[in-house]
């Protein structure tokens, strides 16, 4: 094992999701005892009136003996509200818009891939309609 400090240390394995103005990095990082753990990072972009934009930035860490129950916990969170909302994602605010663009029509419009990257682009629907 290379003995590389605290650069070594960022880098052991990392992954981003980026979620529209959001961007989450998931980074594996090392104790002093080099046991692993997990920071979870969001990342939100705002826009400052001058139109530059600044960042808030609020971190989590999971570690391993709390890996199963997280996990599991998580996996309950997320199929409990799939189970009870569907996939589609409920908005007001875009339901004018979709009435619009689709004229009441009941055929939901498909997601794609490039939707679920961007949750500003969703076209959400109301399921009363349906």
């Amino acid at each position: 094992m290379n003995n590389n400090g605290m650069m070594e240390k960022e880098e052991i394995f990392s992954k981003v999701l980026r979620a529209g103005r959001r961007t989450y990095f998931f980074d594996v990082r090392a104790t002093k005892a080099e046991d692993y753990y997990l920071t979870i990072t969001e990342s939100k972009k705002f826009t400052n009136d001058d139109g530059s934009f600044h960042y808030k930035k609020h971190k989590i860490y999971i570690y391993k003996e709390d890996f199963a129950e997280f996990k599991d916990i998580l996996a309950e969170m997320t199929d409990y509200i799939i189970s009870e909302k569907g996939n589609e994602v409920i908005s007001e605010r875009h339901q004018k818009d979709f009435k619009k663009e689709y004229n009441n029509d009941a055929a939901a419009p498909r997601v794609t891939e490039d939707q679920l990257k961007t949750p500003e682009s969703f076209t959400d629907i109301d399921f009363d309609d349906i």
